[in-house]
């Protein structure tokens, strides 16, 4: 028989506070196998109190309440990475892989969290140069892979509700959509990017625009200002990017908004896809 995987992504906005206003309550219905987790911004010990019973690895980020990134399982989880890029680059807290024995077959999850970034600063240096070792890191995870996670950044301009107002703003500037450009076009087709560049498709699948096809977002954060929560004026930041061959797999995908503003644990919400697995 095959096997169902359900794998759900969420920036928890600290996971204490998560844990606090809602999370186990999501989590007793939500019958996920693997939860990747952004913006953890606790040590080890906090996020074994918030998550009894779970098996997790993790990073945590060097300043204390910053970032910090994991991945919990039902199951143990024996082999991990954090490694990203050289040693000078700032990846701590923002990128974890963990390698799962599913039905015989080899799968790698990361949960990553990519930089903010702010037009024409150092952020947005920084963040260049994570997509950068995240782009030269991809073809190496393997046939069977997903990336998921905050990454930052709104590829389409289905993905912004406000797009026009946020064309010269961190999260939607031609350079960081041009690397999502080649990410997702079919792997080694030279592709004219958004940003006016040349570029090579790496053909990894947006399992989210897959699922919803062309329509504005599902989005899955909002900003806590202003009503953007009621008025659905928000960003699609929160990915599940596959490989070609597990974006086969994929059953069904999901974004699990808030009933109202005053239900969520969070600013992001969590998306949640399936993957099947044959017996």
């Amino acid at each position: 028989m095959s096997r169902r995987l359900r794998i759900a992504s969420v920036n928890v906005n600290g996971i204490r506070a998560a844990a606090r206003k809602g999370m186990h309550e999501w989590l007793e219905t939500a019958d996920v196998d693997i939860l990747t987790l952004q913006e953890v911004r606790a040590q080890a010990s906090d996020l074994a109190a918030a998550l009894p019973n779970w098996h997790f690895v993790s990073d945590e980020a060097l300043a204390k309440g910053r970032a910090g990134v994991a991945i919990a399982a039902r199951e143990p989880l024996d082999v991990w990475r954090i490694e990203l890029g050289d040693d000078d680059l700032d990846s701590k807290g923002r990128w974890v892989e963990a390698d799962i024995e599913v039905a015989g077959e080899h799968l790698t999850v990361v949960s990553a969290y990519v930089f903010t970034g702010e037009a024409d600063t150092e952020k947005q240096v920084a963040k260049y140069a994570f997509l950068d070792a995240m782009e030269k890191r991809m073809p190496q995870l393997g046939e069977l892979a997903v990336i998921t996670g905050d990454l930052n950044v709104g590829h389409r301009e289905l993905d912004i509700r406000n797009w026009r107002g946020n064309r010269k703003k961190a999260g939607f500037l031609p350079r960081e959509r041009a690397y999502f450009d080649r990410f997702t076009a079919p792997a080694g087709v030279e592709i004219d990017t958004v940003d006016g560049e040349r570029g090579t498709g790496l053909g990894w699948v947006d399992v989210g625009r897959r699922f919803a096809g062309e329509v504005d977002g599902p989005y899955t954060w909002w900003s806590n200002r202003g009503k953007a929560f009621d008025t659905d004026t928000g960003w699609r930041i929160d990915y599940h990017l596959a490989t070609p061959q597990l974006a086969e797999r994929v059953t069904d995908y999901r974004v699990v908004r808030a009933p109202s503003w005053d239900t969520r644990w969070s600013d992001h919400a969590p998306v949640v896809a399936d993957y099947v697995f044959p017996g």
